[in-house]
């Protein structure tokens, strides 16, 4: 019979295996049978809802990108929610007034708020949410309007696509993230439905819209739940882009905390989604509540290697320490060593674990404090 610390490095290791390794394989197994999308495009007028705040680096691109789209003017009405904004945001906002953009400033409340006083302005029969910073295709509000042409459909998002060359390694890998992300989200629409979706570019009926909770963190994902536990599809729309710039890994990691501290917001908010009450509970277990409890399962896994018997603690004690600290000096090797692929993946890796660990600052700090703005190069 194992020892006490050799059953926990055993459980450890195991829930980690089937987290990063095991689910991807069974989803690709049960995604074989896809439940298409029945697409029907069919014009609708749509309320384009834009919260921003301190916006003018990028408002005016953003604003180009949404008059550019192809869908009928006459039927889409656009509304810049402006939450507060001290710099040049709203200014430049009215300057696009001739072309039937519609300013609403707020008081200074986050984005649940400014995106509620949006929700109470809208009269279209689709609502489109997008965000300032990201630029966006010609297509893609037909392409999400499609999605919805399928009776099932309750949402749907696109996904982003990232500009620029990605010259850093981590950037590189982020790049992989993001594509795995994306295979996750096309097999679990495939199943029914995703469960969180992309903040700068979706869509839903509005009749299935519900107040957002001060401070909620994923509006990109209570929103569309909202309309998956009343037994609509939330599917994810590759003919959907929204143009993003690269990012570094430090400001991803800032972003990554937000989101899944999110998570954690998002299972008080919606209790049935890690029970039988959610049809894809297996897959928001597996893929998203997994993913926050990796990290703990890292520790106990360290930890409990010094319990090990033997040979058995000498080769996990030191595969652990050699990962860990190739991850440490990533940013001391040369970007033209061979190992440098390998190393740079370990510290993306870790950063990612990093984001999981201090997510848990949900309990403790109040929500809007993990907002941070994110650049594009930082």
């Amino acid at each position: 019979m194992p020892s006490g610390s050799a059953l926990v490095f055993l459980v450890s290791l195991s829930f980690t295996v089937y987290i990063l390794l095991g689910y991807p394989l069974l989803l690709a197994v049960l995604a074989r049978r896809d439940r298409k999308i029945d697409r029907h495009f069919e014009p609708k007028t749509v309320n384009l809802l834009l919260a921003v705040y301190n916006g003018e680096n990028w408002i005016r691109d953003k604003l180009l990108s949404i008059l550019r789209l192809d869908y009928p003017r006459e039927l889409l009405r656009v509304i810049v929610i402006s939450d507060g904004s001290s710099d040049g945001t709203d200014e430049i906002v009215r300057g696009f007034g001739r072309d039937g953009v519609e300013l609403l400033r707020v008081p200074r409340g986050g984005k649940a708020a400014a995106l509620n006083a949006g929700l109470r302005a809208a009269d279209g029969e689709i609502l489109f949410f997008t965000d300032v910073r990201q630029p966006l295709d010609a297509g893609c509000l037909k392409s999400l309007v499609s999605c919805l042409g399928d009776p099932s459909v309750g949402a749907a998002c696109g996904h982003l696509y990232f500009l620029g060359a990605k010259e850093e390694q981590q950037q590189a890998h982020m790049g992989l993230y993001w594509r795995y992300e994306k295979w996750i989200r096309l097999n679990h629409t495939r199943i029914h439905s995703i469960q969180a979706g992309t903040g700068c570019i979706y869509a839903m009926r509005r009749e299935l819209a519900s107040p957002i909770p001060p401070d909620t963190l994923l509006d990109d994902s209570y929103l569309p739940l909202c309309g998956f536990f009343r037994g609509y599809r939330f599917v994810f729309d590759t003919g959907a882009i929204a143009y993003e710039y690269p990012t570094t890994l430090d400001a991803e990691f800032r972003r990554k905390v937000r989101t899944l501290a999110g998570i954690y917001q998002l299972i008080g908010i919606f209790p049935a989604l890690i029970g039988p009450g959610n049809r894809m509970w297996l897959h928001f277990v597996s893929h998203k509540l997994g993913r926050l409890l990796v990290p703990f399962a890292l520790l106990l896994m360290a930890g409990s290697s010094f319990g090990l018997p033997g040979a058995w603690r000498a080769v996990a004690v030191t595969a652990q320490a050699a990962f860990y600290l190739l991850a440490a000096l990533d940013s001391r090797i040369p970007r033209s060593w061979p190992i440098k692929r390998i190393s740079s993946l370990a510290r993306t890796f870790v950063v990612l674990m990093a984001a999981a660990l201090c997510a848990v600052a949900i309990f403790f700090v109040p929500a809007r404090k993990l907002w941070k703005e994110t650049r594009a190069g930082q």
